[in-house]
Parts: structure tokens; C-alpha cells; sequence
């Protein structure tokens, strides 16, 4: 039974459509799905009370990173976890389309016809 040698750009080509087609569909549904959620705007987090404490007992580099781990943690969540997904959906499948144009494109890969086993052509 002989298989069939794909060419090694061929292949990589075909992974970063895949990856598109997929990252950019769970991110379509992830958003469509998501809601962003509002009702935490009325948490203790937010009041100038626990602001002025937490500049009391840290400074103000305490209150910055506790802004900032709450910003960093509201990415993973709702709609703006989508536009993340997205993102790396797009940036991966970039780099493979860059690695795909940049393979020379007689390269083969490794899969051989059972005829061939040594490897001469």
C-alpha cells in the first residue's frame, strides 16, 4: 500500500487554516453566549473606602496592583475572553502561514511508501 508524501508546507498551511476555522469559531460562540457582567460595578472592591485602606496599609502600589489583578482577571471572563481567543487564534495561525511561506516547498515529510523503506529515491 503506498501513502501518498505530502509536502511539508502543504501541511502546515492546512494546521493554520484548521487553527483559524476553530479559534475563530469557539471565539464567535463565546461571545455570542457570554454576557459582561455589570452587577460587580457595586462591589467593595470599588468603594473609596477600601481604596483609601488599601492605600493605607500598602501605598499606593497596593492599590495599583490590586487594580491591575482585577483588570487582568476580568480578561479570562464574558466578551473580552472572546477578543483574547481571537487574538492568539490569529497570532498562532500567523506565525504558521509565515513558517509555510518561508519552507521550501520540495521538502517532504517523513511519512514514506512501504516500497522505500531506506530512504533512496
Amino acid at each position: 500500500m503506498k501513502r501518498k508524501n505530502t509536502n511539508l508546507q502543504t501541511r502546515l498551511y492546512l494546521i493554520a487554516a484548521v487553527i483559524v476555522l476553530i479559534g475563530m469559531g469557539g471565539a464567535t460562540l463565546i461571545y455570542l453566549t457570554a454576557e459582561n457582567n455589570s452587577d460587580n460595578v457595586l462591589s467593595y472592591e470599588n468603594t473609596k473606602k477600601y481604596k483609601h485602606d488599601l492605600e493605607l496599609y500598602g501605598g499606593k502600589t497596593n492599590v495599583l496592583i490590586s487594580e491591575f489583578m482585577g483588570w487582568f482577571v476580568g480578561l479570562w471572563h464574558g466578551k473580552s475572553l472572546a477578543f483574547i481567543i481571537a487574538c492568539f487564534t490569529i497570532f498562532i495561525s500567523f506565525g504558521l502561514f509565515l513558517v509555510a511561506n518561508h519552507s521550501p516547498s520540495h521538502l517532504k515529510s517523513d511519512s514514506r511508501d512501504v516500497n522505500n523503506q531506506s530512504g533512496i529515491k
